[in-house]
C-alpha cells in the first residue's frame, strides 16, 4: 500500500458538473474522480465521500478539504482501513485488513503502525505489542500458530533484550535476546525440569554454565518455581484477553491490562509488508535449539576400575563451557559437599564493609549517583560541542581548567528539573576532552546517546578490589568508573603528555579516556568520575579475562572464586599465543613506545587487560547434531580400527590434542578420553592429520567491514605477513568478517602445555591448540611511584623477592612487563 495523504481538489477548472442536492454535492472531475458530500466554500468540510478513478473510496469526515475524524477507505485490492484520519493521513486508532487476509488493529501516527496494536497474520501468528516505524519495537507478546509463545522487548521487528520464550514442548527460556537470537545471559528450563544457567551468543550456548537435572535440590533454593508461577500467570493471562477484544474500536479494551501498563508509545512509517516471525524465524520448532543435548549429556564417567558410577542428580550439578554451541568441558560439582563453604563465603562476602566512595550509596543512592552522571555530562558536552574546534592551550590542562553547575531538582534557568538529589557538578578540562573525542573519532551526539540515552547505564554487580563503583553504558561501549582524589591529581598531572602520547600514536594500547568529572553530593561529600573505552566492546563472547602485570607474587585466582566475570591472574595464564609475524611486530612495538611513556611519568602498576575469544573449529560444528541423534552418542565407545587407521572416540575437548617429540613427529594422544561428545578424525601412518583452522586472514577491504563507531574506530588497519604484507581482516566462518586492528580482533593459536615425560630418551610434549581472538589494551594507568609506594616496596622486599612483587620502581616494572609479555607471546622464527 502506498502512503496516503488527500487534499481535495480545489481547483474548479478541472470541474465537470456541480449538482445541487438537498442533503450535499457532487463533483465531478476530468481526471474521473468524484466527491459527494458537504462543503465549506468550495472545499469539502463535515460528511462526505470520495471516490477514486482507480476504484478507491473514502467514506466519513472531512476537515478544510483533508480527511479528518472518523472515516474508511477500500482499496481496489479490497485492503481496508476503518478508523481515525488527521489531515489526510491514517492517524489515531483504526483497523486495517490487508488483502493478505491480515488484520491489524491499533494506534496509528501518519500512516504507519504507532503505539499499541494488535496483528493477526495470515498464518494465524499474533503479535500484541508496541509498534514503531511499522514494526514491532518495545515491548510486545508474539504467539505463533503452533503453541509457542514469547513475551518480552523488541527492536527493529525482531526479539531484542530482555524476554521470555515458551515453546509448545514445555521448554522455556528467561533471558537476554538479540536480533531474534538468545543472545546474552539466560536460563532454559526444560519440559521434564531440569534447569541449564549460562550465555548464549547468536543463538548458541557459548561461555560457562551449569545444568542442574530435574529434582535437584538446589533448585528450590532459587526460588524458581515461584519464577514459573510468575511467567505462567503472564503467558495464560494474554492468552484469555486475546479473547475478550471487543468488536467495537476501543483502545482501553483491545490490549491486556499488563501489556498496556508497560508498553512504550513510539513513531513511525506505515508498511502493511510486516511479516509474522515465521519468516524470520523459520525454524520456531527447531529453536528448542536441540537442547535434549543437555540431558543427553549426562552419562557416566567411568572410574579407574572401569565400573561406572552414577551421579545422584538431587546434589549434584553439572559445570560446562560451550564454544559457539560445542561442549569443551564439563565438571561435576556435588552441591551437598560445597553447600555449607558457599554459604561461609557469602556470609563472609556480607560481612565485609568496604571503606571507599561505594559506602556512600547504599540503597537508592547509587540509582541518583547515575542520574546526576547522566545530567552532568549531558550539559557540559552539549555546552562545549558548539564552541569552535581549536588546539589546546597550556591553560586548558590542569585542575583550573572546570566548569561547574549547580543543579538543584526544581531546575533553575540555567539547568532542568530533575528527579536525583541536588548536587554539584565539576568538568574537568572540558576543551582538552573535547578534542580527545575528536582524536578517537567519537561523534558528540553518539557519546550523549550511549551515556545519557533512554536505555540508560548498567551498575557492574561487583565493585573492584579498590571498593571503586563501575558502570556500564547500554551499548557496551563505555566504562565508567569512581576514582579516588590521588588517582584524579595524577590523571590530571599526566593530561599534556597523555594527548601528546595518544595524538602521535593512532595505535596506542592505552586506555582511551573521554572525560573526567567531579559529583558533590550533601554534606560534601564528593565522588569523582572517569569516562574509558570499553576494550571488550565486540559481538564475539569473551571466553577469558586476564589482567596481567609480569609480577608473580598473590597473582592468582582461587579456583572456588572463578566464574563467568573473574578476571584472572598472571599465574592462572596456562597459554602461549602464537600470531602472524607482522601482527607481533606491531604488537610489541607499540607495546614498547606506551611503557615507556608510562615509565616517563613514574608509573607503575598498570597491566595488559587480555580477552579471549575461543572459535570452535569448522570440523566440530557437526556435533551440533539433531536431537534424535543424541540419544544413540550416548552409550559411543572408543575405538580404534587398525586396519583402516579411521579413529573415532568421545572427549571432552581441546579443540585439537598433539603429541610432539624432537624428532617433530605428531601423533594423536587416545589417553585419558573421556566424554560425551563424539570426534572424528584420520590417522594416517602414526601422524595426525590437522585439520585447517578455523580463522582466516584475508586481504582488508573497507566496505567489507563494519564501520559502525565504537571505542576501536580509530586506529590503523594492520598488515600481516601471511597474506604478502597486506592490511588484513579477518573472517570467521559463520560468523563475519571483522577488521583487524591493534589490540581488536587479532588471530593467534593459543598453545597449553598439559604435560611432560621422556620416552626413549627423547622429551615429549603434549599441548592443546585452540583458535583464538585477541582483545587487549593497558589499563589501571594512574598509580604514580610515590614516596607511599617507595616504602611499600621496602617494606615488602623484606618479606618476598624484590622482583616478584608489583611494586617496583617504574623503570624496572616496564621491563618485567614487557619481558613477561614476550614469554606468552613468543616470536615466530
Amino acid at each position: 500500500m502506498l502512503a496516503i495523504c488527500f487534499t481535495f481538489y480545489r481547483n474548479t477548472n478541472h470541474l465537470q458538473l456541480i449538482a445541487r442536492y438537498s442533503r450535499g454535492l457532487e463533483k465531478i472531475f476530468s481526471n474521473g474522480d468524484v466527491y459527494y458530500g458537504a462543503f465549506k466554500g468550495m472545499i469539502a468540510h463535515g460528511k462526505g465521500k470520495y471516490t477514486w478513478s482507480d476504484g478507491t473510496v473514502y467514506e466519513g469526515d472531512w476537515e478544510e478539504g483533508k480527511m479528518t475524524g472518523k472515516g474508511k477507505i477500500i482499496w481496489p485490492s479490497q485492503t481496508t482501513y476503518e478508523g481515525d484520519f488527521s489531515g489526510g493521513y491514517l492517524h489515531g486508532f483504526g483497523t486495517f485488513i490487508g488483502s493478505d487476509g491480515s488484520i491489524y488493529r491499533g494506534s496509528w501516527k501518519m500512516n504507519s503502525q504507532h503505539g499499541i496494536g494488535r496483528k493477526q497474520y495470515p498464518n494465524s501468528d499474533i503479535y500484541d505489542g508496541c509498534w514503531r516505524e511499522g514494526v514491532r519495537e518495545g515491548s510486545g507478546r508474539y504467539a505463533w500458530s503452533n503453541g509457542n509463545v514469547y513475551i518480552g522487548n523488541w527492536k527493529h521487528g525482531k526479539m531484542s533484550g530482555r524476554g521470555v520464550m515458551k515453546w509448545f514442548n514445555g521448554d522455556m527460556f528467561d533471558g537476554c535476546w538479540s536480533h531474534g537470537l538468545r543472545h546474552g545471559s539466560g536460563f532454559y528450563r526444560f519440559a521434564d525440569g531440569s534447569y541449564y544457567f549460562g550465555t548464549w551468543s547468536k543463538g548458541l550456548k557459548d561461555g560457562p554454565g551449569t545444568f542442574y537435572p530435574a529434582g535437584n535440590k538446589h533448585l528450590s533454593k532459587l526460588n524458581l518455581e515461584g519464577h514459573k508461577d510468575k511467567r505462567q500467570k503472564q503467558l495464560s493471562h494474554d492468552s484469555s484477553k486475546d479473547t475478550e477484544e471487543s468488536v467495537v474500536p476501543s483502545v482501553n479494551r483491545s490490549l491486556s491490562d499488563r501489556i498496556s501498563s508497560s508498553f512504550r508509545w513510539g513513531s513511525g512509517r506505515f508498511s502493511h509488508k510486516t511479516s509474522s516471525l515465521d519468516d524470520d524465524l523459520g525454524r520456531s520448532d527447531s529453536m528448542i535449539e536441540m537442547m535434549s543435548l543437555d540431558r543427553s549429556c549426562i552419562i557416566s564417567h567411568s572410574s579407574h576400575d572401569g565400573q561406572n558410577e552414577l551421579p545422584d542428580h538431587r546434589t549434584v550439578a553439572y559445570e560446562r563451557e560451550y564454544m559457539q554451541g560445542v561442549l569443551i568441558k564439563e565438571r561435576i560439582k556435588n552441591l551437598s559437599k560445597l553447600s555449607h563453604r558457599s554459604k561461609q563465603r557469602l556470609k563472609f562476602a556480607k560481612q565485609v564493609n568496604r571503606r571507599s566512595c561505594v559506602d556512600i550509596f547504599e540503597g537508592h543512592r547509587s540509582y541518583y549517583l547515575m542520574l546526576s552522571l547522566q545530567l552532568g555530562i549531558r550539559y557540559t558536552v552539549g555546552k562545549i560541542t558548539p564552541v569552535p574546534m581549536r588546539e589546546v592551550r597550556s591553560s586548558d590542562f590542569g585542575e583550573q581548567a572546570r566548569i561547574k553547575m549547580y543543579f538543584p531538582r526544581k531546575g533553575s534557568q540555567l539547568t532542568p528539573p530533575h528527579n536525583s538529589i541536588d548536587f554539584y557538578w565539576k568538568d574537568y578540562c572540558p576543551m582538552v576532552f573535547r578534542n580527545l573525542r575528536e582524536l578517537f573519532k567519537l561523534n558528540a551526539a553518539d557519546y550523549m546517546m550511549s551515556i545519557c540515552g533512554d536505555d540508560g547505564l548498567r551498575e557492574l554487580s561487583s565493585p573492584g578490589k579498590s571498593g571503586s563503583i563501575f558502570y556500564l553504558s547500554h551499548d557496551d561501549r563505555f566504562v565508567i568508573k569512581t576514582l579516588k582524589k590521588p588517582e584524579l591529581k595524577v590523571l590530571l598531572k599526566m593530561l599534556p603528555h597523555y594527548y601528546d602520547h595518544v595524538q602521535a600514536h593512532d595505535n596506542t594500547l592505552i586506555t582511551k579516556f573521554f572525560g573526567a568529572h567531579r559529583i558533590t553530593l550533601r554534606h560534601g561529600k564528593k565522588v569523582r568520575f572517569i569516562v574509558m573505552g570499553n576494550m571488550f566492546c565486540t559481538e564475539l563472547h569473551i571466553h577469558r579475562r586476564y589482567d596481567l602485570k609480569g609480577s608473580s607474587h598473590g597473582r592468582f585466582t582461587n579456583k572456588d572464586d572463578i566464574d563467568e566475570t573473574t578476571t584472572l591472574k598472571d599465574l592462572d595464564l596456562t597459554y602461549e599465543f602464537h600470531m602472524d609475524r607482522l601482527l607481533h611486530e606491531s604488537l610489541f612495538r607499540q607495546l614498547s613506545l606506551d611503557s615507556a611513556f608510562l615509565e616517563s611519568q613514574q608509573i607503575i602498576d598498570y597491566s595488559l587487560l587480555l580477552g579471549l575469544h575461543f572459535r570452535a573449529p569448522e570440523q566440530l560444528r557437526s556435533l551440533l547434531e539433531h536431537p534424535d541423534s543424541l540419544h544413540k552418542a550416548e552409550n559411543t565407545n572408543a575405538a580404534v580400527d587398525g586396519r583402516t587407521g579411521y579413529c573415532s572416540f568421545v572427549q571432552l575437548f581441546p579443540l585439537m590434542r598433539i603429541v610432539m617429540n624432537s624428532q617433530h613427529t605428531v601423533r594423536l594422544d587416545l589417553d585419558n578420553i573421556t566424554r560425551p561428545v563424539s570426534v572424528t578424525c584420520v590417522i594416517s601412518q602414526g601422524e595426525l592429520l590437522i585439520p585447517p583452522r578455523g580463522l582466516l586472514l584475508v586481504t582488508h577491504e573497507p566496505g567489507s567491514v563494519s564501520t559502525t563507531p565504537g571505542p576501536h574506530i580509530r586506529g590503523n588497519a594492520l598488515k600481516a605477513y601471511s597474506i604478502g604484507n597486506k592490511e588484513a581482516d579477518l573472517i570467521l566462518p559463520g560468523t563475519g568478517r571483522l577488521r583487524v586492528q591493534l589490540g581488536v580482533n587479532m588471530p593467534a593459536q593459543a598453545n597449553h602445555k598439559i604435560m611432560q615425560a621422556e620416552t626413549d630418551s627423547a622429551e615429549v610434549e603434549l599441548f592443546e591448540v585452540y583458535d583464538v581472538v585477541l582483545y587487549l589494551g593497558i589499563i589501571d594507568i594512574l598509580q604514580e611511584y610515590n614516596m607511599k609506594k617507595k616504602i611499600e616496596h621496602a617494606c615488602k622486599s623484606l618479606k618476598y623477592d624484590p622482583l616478584s612483587i608489583s611494586v617496583v620502581e617504574p623503570k624496572i616494572y616496564s621491563k618485567r612487563f614487557i619481558t613477561f609479555l614476550e614469554k606468552i607471546f613468543p616470536r615466530q622464527p
